[in-house]
């Protein structure tokens, strides 16, 4: 790669030439898109031309021979633990796991100390990003029982949180009247963590006194994920309100999502697609999650889920905490793993294994956030769209290893794990934040995106949600 590590400006002009680029197609399906041979020219932190000449006049010269081009990743469901726990976890640490994982954009959760429940809560997140992000980012803003007032004055952020389960103090909102008046009077899309309080609390004081960290999934099983699911997406369809279910981990709440809906698109998790109960043995605490990681056939049905377009989004719900945290013996271990470094890997593991192809990969993790959350200009290859990209090796095999890992904490619950197919170069705005060669770049800051919510979200998008000069 020439002048690969060179590129210090937006407004110079970049050619990434002979990538084997991952293109849009038609239409809402993740089985559609194309992987073609393309020159793609950028110019002032956007692609100027996607299908440009081998000889367009350039400023800087990106040589990707045998490298394949993607959207870079968004994750919309991370926790960064900053401002207040950031012994775990702070911005510019999580970013450079983004950069180096192919993340260019993340959308973080507003269970930080103090919460993001107003206004002044997230534009201090924001500025908090502005200064140490390597990437481009965005704010949820929190739901309380009482504060519909600041969620109908947000402007310009990604949606609603709501914790519908699995919170403490104001942030967990699990009385009818207050979720109610969630949907009817608010308008921003809205997620939730959905697990039933009741269920969960039943549960634990029936297995009080375990320290047997399989009973976490006995605790958060089955019956509390569907009939949070059932709750929240019925409020979703009556009050025809978008809404975004975070983590689905079981297949029985698919029966809440398969009946099409304009109003409702779903999201998976890496460890609720590759983790199950078998694996608490080897694992422990660390694949403690909430919701818990289910069985070996709730794994297939994700999958599955995924295949049939019943669930449109993978992120990661990166939620780090100390090994000294998760030693503790549960129920004190903590729940919460890190995945943002090792997302995209493990998914060009899979394709490479032949379960799924770059253009499910490239749908899943870049088109479809981009289209739930309205974020304008990203999450494909085309013309007039962000310059948010990720090279990547498909051949190229490495082992996850704690002692290699750029989150805070310096582990992986896929430690040991060989995968084939990893990213090479990260470009975020038409600027190399992170190469495998040159490392980070750390200069570079990344930028807060337009949210377009007119746009109608996912299925209201099915050729992209456009630049934001459309």
């Amino acid at each position: 790669m020439v002048g690969l590590f060179s590129l210090s400006s937006l407004m110079a002009r970049t050619l990434i030439r002979n990538a084997q680029a991952v293109l849009p197609g038609d239409g809402i399906h993740s089985s559609s898109g194309t992987v073609d041979l393309r020159h793609v020219l950028i110019e002032d932190g956007k692609i100027l031309d996607a299908d440009a000449s081998s000889t367009a006049s350039c400023d800087h010269l990106i040589e990707a021979d045998d490298l394949f081009l993607l959207p870079g990743v968004i994750d919309d469901q991370v926790h960064f633990r900053e401002p207040g726990l950031t012994h775990k976890e702070d911005l510019a640490t999580a970013s450079h796991a983004c950069a180096a994982g192919g993340v260019t954009t993340f959308l973080e959760m507003p269970n930080t100390k103090p919460p993001a429940i107003t206004i002044e809560g997230v534009q201090a997140k924001e500025a908090l990003a502005a200064e140490k992000s390597l990437v481009n980012y965005g704010f949820y803003i929190g739901a309380t029982p009482d504060n519909v007032a600041e969620l109908n004055a947000a402007q310009n952020v990604p949606g609603i949180k709501i914790f519908i389960g699995s919170s403490t103090g104001n942030l967990l909102v699990d009385e009818q009247a207050a979720l109610e008046r969630i949907f009817a009077e608010t308008t921003l899309p809205i997620c939730a963590h959905c697990e039933d309080e009741t269920t969960v609390r039943a549960n634990a004081e029936r297995l009080a006194g375990t320290t047997d960290i399989h009973d976490h999934s006995r605790i958060r099983d089955e019956a509390a994920a569907v009939i949070s699911t059932a709750r929240a997406t019925e409020l979703a369809r009556r009050h025809q309100h978008r809404f975004h279910v975070l983590h689905v981990s079981t297949g029985a709440e698919l029966v809440s999502l398969v009946d099409p809906s304009p109003y409702l698109t779903a999201e998976v998790c890496p460890h609720h697609l590759f983790f199950n109960v078998d694996d608490y043995d080897r694992l422990g605490s660390l694949i403690q999650m909430n919701p818990s990681i289910k069985t070996a056939e709730d794994n297939a049905k994700l999958w599955q889920a995924l295949q049939d377009d019943v669930i449109q989004v993978i992120a990661t719900d990166h939620a780090p905490h100390t090994l000294e945290e998760k030693a503790q013996p549960y129920p004190q271990s903590p729940s919460g793993l890190p995945a943002v470094e090792n997302s995209l890997a493990l998914m060009l593991n899979q394709c490479n294994a032949g379960k799924v192809t770059l253009p499910q990969i490239a749908h899943w993790m870049s088109d479809a956030p981009a289209r739930v959350w309205g974020i304008t200009g990203k999450g494909r290859i085309a013309n007039g769209y962000d310059a948010d990209l990720v090279l990547v090796r498909m051949n190229s095999e490495r082992t996850i290893r704690d002692e290699d890992q750029h989150t805070k904490n310096r582990w992986s619950p896929w430690n040991g794990e060989t995968l084939r197919g990893w990213p090479v170069t990260t470009i975020v705005n038409g600027s190399i934040v992170w190469s495998i060669d040159g490392g980070f770049r750390e200069k570079i800051r990344g930028q807060k995106p337009i949210f377009d919510h007119a746009r109608g979200g996912f299925w209201n998008t099915a050729d992209g949600i456009g630049p934001t000069n459309a």
